[in-house]
C-alpha cells in the first residue's frame, strides 16, 4: 500500500533539496513524478527552490480552496504522446510519486485528499514542510499531517550555537520579531533562522509563544 509521508524540519533542514533529491531518484529510474506546491508559497513563484541553489518548475500550483484530487487526476492523466514513441520502455501516463514542497501551507482537507491519492489511488506522496511556525504554532497543514500521515521523519538542522534546532525565528529588517501574521513568505525585508529551544527563549525574552487573542 502507498503512503502519506511527511517530512519535517526547521528552516534550513534541506528540505527541498531532499524533495529534488528524491523526485531525481525516481526520474533516473525512469519513473515519472509530479511535483507540487501550494500557490501561496510566492518565493520561487512556480519553482520549488532549494537554497543549495537548485531550482524546478513545478507540474502545478495548488490555490487555496481546492480539490487537489481534481487537480491531482487532470495531470496524472497527462500523456507526453512524443516521449512514450521515442522510448516505449519508459512509462509516462503513470505517476510513482507526487511530492508537495512547503506542505505546511496546505490546508486540512487538502491534506485528508493527499491521504486518498495515497491510499485509494495507492501513489505515494510525500510532503515536505515545517512543523510550527516563528511564535512556535502549528501550521494547519501541518497539524494535520502530524495527525494522519502513514510516516513521520525529522529533517535536521542546527541553531547557530551548533545544538540541533527545532524552531523557527523570523527577522525583520535584521531583528528577531514575535508577534505577527503567521505567513510571511521569506524575502528582502523578512528572513528566518532555525534556532535551538535555548536560543529561542533568549530572543523571545523567555516565551514560547506570542499571545493570540
Amino acid at each position: 500500500m502507498a503512503k502519506l509521508y511527511f517530512r519535517y524540519g526547521a528552516m534550513n533542514s534541506g528540505k527541498s533539496t531532499a524533495l529534488l533529491q528524491a523526485a531525481f531518484n525516481y526520474e533516473e529510474r525512469g519513473q515519472r513524478v509530479l511535483l507540487a506546491k501550494p500557490h501561496i508559497d510566492t518565493k520561487g513563484a512556480g519553482e520549488i527552490v532549494s537554497r543549495l541553489g537548485v531550482t524546478r518548475e513545478v507540474d502545478f500550483l495548488i490555490p487555496a480552496g481546492s480539490d487537489v484530487e481534481t487537480i491531482y487526476r487532470e495531470h496524472a492523466d497527462y500523456v507526453d504522446h512524443d516521449a512514450l514513441l521515442e522510448s516505449i520502455d519508459t512509462p509516462k501516463a503513470s505517476v510513482a510519486c507526487l511530492l508537495i514542497d512547503e506542505a505546511q501551507f496546505l490546508e486540512p482537507l487538502q491534506v485528508d485528499s493527499l491521504m486518498r491519492i495515497a491510499t485509494a489511488i495507492s501513489v505515494p506522496v510525500m510532503c515536505y514542510g515545517i512543523r510550527t511556525d516563528f511564535r512556535t504554532r502549528a501550521f494547519p497543514g501541518s497539524a494535520r499531517l502530524l495527525e494522519i500521515a502513514h510516516t513521520l521523519e525529522e529533517l535536521k538542522t542546527i541553531c547557530r550555537c551548533g545544538r540541533k534546532a527545532m524552531f523557527n525565528g523570523r527577522l525583520v529588517d535584521g531583528q528577531f520579531i514575535f508577534d505577527g501574521d503567521q505567513v510571511a513568505i521569506d524575502g528582502n525585508a523578512v528572513t528566518y533562522e532555525s534556532l535551538c529551544p535555548r536560543c529561542y527563549l533568549q530572543y523571545s525574552g523567555g516565551r514560547l509563544s506570542a499571545v493570540v487573542s
